[in-house]
């Protein structure tokens, strides 16, 4: 089937496999741009495993490196890629931005980029969804096959602490997302397949077939805080998948959906759960032979033996009440996964890129039951009730649970396909209040089966409530993708502490350079209210246009004038003095 009959995510998504050819490769520049006026560069190394040096550099603005304005600062950092090679042709360097996330007259100001000095072009992707003190950062570049760990301690300072390179991990390529352990080690899920098509022999001695860079099977891998690769374990199933849902090309002996992209962990329950979202490489043909390229499945794996995750089961999320076009059935494009977090809670969310919202109550059963409880269409309704955009390949993405399990929460990216006019660059990010839906415990009665339920919300007294939505308008091709919660708190004397409640959501509006969804390269903050509601935070503002959101379509950065950047992965931090 052409690409012009299915769904723009898919259609947007085909350059990916053009530049899947990067994968493994580095390019090295000849030297890097000039830093601004009153800057303090400190450079920080580290050796990889090929016995070569890598390095980052600090580009700290003078007023942060002479002491700073004396108050405990919280910190945004923003994993940026560099849009266009310099005026040189050489290519200018990937960075970390750190942010002022302190509400005061420096809020929203970049005080330092921390620039990759000898790896460009990576594609800077994903780094772990929430930091705890003492964690390292993992951040991984999507098209380098390459994963960076950074020391953010003494903020906003930052360190190299180690690399993982390509060669560091044979059976698995394009890292995507991390999830931190107590013991500051790190998942990682791996979304394309082996460095090489054929067998593939993983930490446990098992083996698995794969069809290449980029490809199938994904998997997930174990990485110390230095960034040594402590295990690779499989995603696929051994003996294979059901063939009517995971196609794969070229064919595998052993067909598989493991295309591993979120992930989510409950070490109390010794469990981890992955979804799958994309096999990516080959849609560049213009071809899509099958709609179930786009991935259904989810993962739960035992990590009980941290260092050899054991997959239990691969559920197949069900389709829903939107049966007109194959290519665009609510399951597929399992994009991320979410896990309670209270001791008494079991359950699991599961949101696609088309438009839904899944949960199960029990992660431990041998054999979960996921049931579609919300539609993204009933949030886009909630703003636009005339002219009410389509949740078809809507692009939902970013989904995270409140750590006292009451709020759920979304981002999505764009309108569905057919939405009408005039509104088609509304992306959002929305709360949904799921308390009645976790206090059914084990015998929850919400199932989204009925089309009016797609608009109206979810007829049983259960389902998730919809407490409210934002509208974060991006007339590119993009829109609202990736973000991170705010969990920290002022407490005595200045310093910082977790909480439970999230009283701010950071947003991108940035996708992949290598397929034409793109985004206008702005960095949104919404604010959370107690009761789950959320606004748009108008004192976070570009330092030099005034508008609300921080601008990375710009040309001077503490590092020098090396124009637009792409800003992706999102986190917030503290340095580990100011957090008690």
């Amino acid at each position: 089937m052409s690409l012009s009959g299915s769904p723009r995510i898919v259609k947007r998504l085909a350059g990916i496999a053009a530049s899947a050819l990067l994968i493994g490769t580095t390019s090295i520049a000849s030297a890097l741009p000039a830093a601004g006026a009153g800057v303090e560069r400190i450079q920080s190394a580290v050796t990889g495993s090929d016995g070569k040096t890598y390095s980052i550099t600090n580009h700290i603005t003078r007023d942060w490196h002479v002491g700073g304005d004396g108050r405990r600062h919280e910190w945004l950092l923003v994993w940026t890629g560099d849009e266009e090679s310099g005026a040189d042709g050489a290519p200018d360097p990937d960075f970390l931005a750190v942010v002022d996330a302190t509400r005061g007259p420096t809020y929203g100001k970049v005080v330092n980029t921390v620039t990759i000095d000898s790896i460009f072009a990576n594609e800077p992707h994903h780094m772990q969804y929430s930091w705890h003190k003492g964690n390292k950062v993992y951040a991984g570049g999507l098209l380098s096959d390459t994963v960076f760990v950074f020391d953010v301690s003494e903020l906003p300072k930052v360190t190299l602490s180690g690399i993982t390179l390509p060669h560091d991990t044979p059976c698995g390529t394009a890292p995507d997302a991390f999830a931190v352990l107590n013991d500051g080690t790190a998942y990682g899920t791996w979304m394309g397949g082996p460095d090489v098509a054929g067998p593939c022999t993983y930490t446990d001695g098992q083996t698995r077939v794969g069809n290449g860079p980029a490809g199938s099977p994904g998997e997930v891998v174990r990485l110390s805080d230095d960034g040594t690769v402590l295990s690779e374990a499989p995603a696929a199933k051994a003996g294979g998948e059901d063939p009517r849902h995971c196609p794969n090309e070229p064919a595998l002996p052993e067909p598989t959906c493991a295309n591993p992209h979120g992930i989510a962990v409950r070490e109390d329950l010794d469990r981890m759960i992955t979804s799958d979202f994309v096999e990516v490489r080959h849609v560049v043909s213009g071809q899509v032979p099958d709609p179930n390229i786009q991935r259904k499945t989810v993962r739960i794996f035992d990590i009980s033996d941290r260092a050899r995750p054991k997959l239990l089961n691969v559920s197949y999320l069900p389709d829903g009440p939107r049966q007109d076009n194959p290519y665009t059935r609510e399951g597929l494009l399992a994009m991320e996964p979410a896990v309670t977090h209270q001791p008494h809670h079991r359950g699991a969310f599961a949101a696609t890129g088309m438009g839904a919202v899944y949960y199960t109550p029990d992660i431990m059963v041998d054999d979960p039951e996921w049931r579609e409880v919300f539609d993204d269409a009933t949030a886009f309704k909630s703003i636009y009730p005339e002219n009410t955009p389509t949740s078809a390949a809507d692009g939902g993405s970013w989904l995270a649970l409140s750590r006292d399990d009451r709020f759920l929460f979304h981002t999505v990216m764009f309108p569905g396909q057919g939405s009408p006019e005039p509104n088609t660059h509304a992306g959002m990010i929305y709360t949904l209040d799921v308390q009645a839906l976790l206090a059914s415990g084990a015998d929850p009665r919400c199932h989204i089966d009925q089309i009016r339920e797609t608009t109206e919300g979810g007829d049983e007294s259960d389902c998730p409530s919809l407490v409210n939505a934002v509208p974060i308008i991006d007339r590119t091709t993009g829109g609202p993708h990736w973000a991170a919660l705010d969990n920290f708190r002022k407490g005595k004397h200045g310093y910082y502490r977790e909480s439970d409640r999230g009283r701010r959501i950071v947003s991108t509006n940035f996708f992949v350079s290598a397929t034409p969804l793109s985004g206008n390269n702005r960095v949104c903050m919404t604010n959370v209210s107690g009761s789950g509601r959320l606004s748009p935070d108008t004192s976070f503002r570009d330092e030099h246009t005034g508008e609300r959101c921080l601008n990375f379509n710009r040309t001077q950065w503490p590092h020098g004038a090396t124009g637009a950047a792409l800003p992706h992965g999102v986190l917030f931090a503290v340095a580990d003095k100011d957090v008690r």
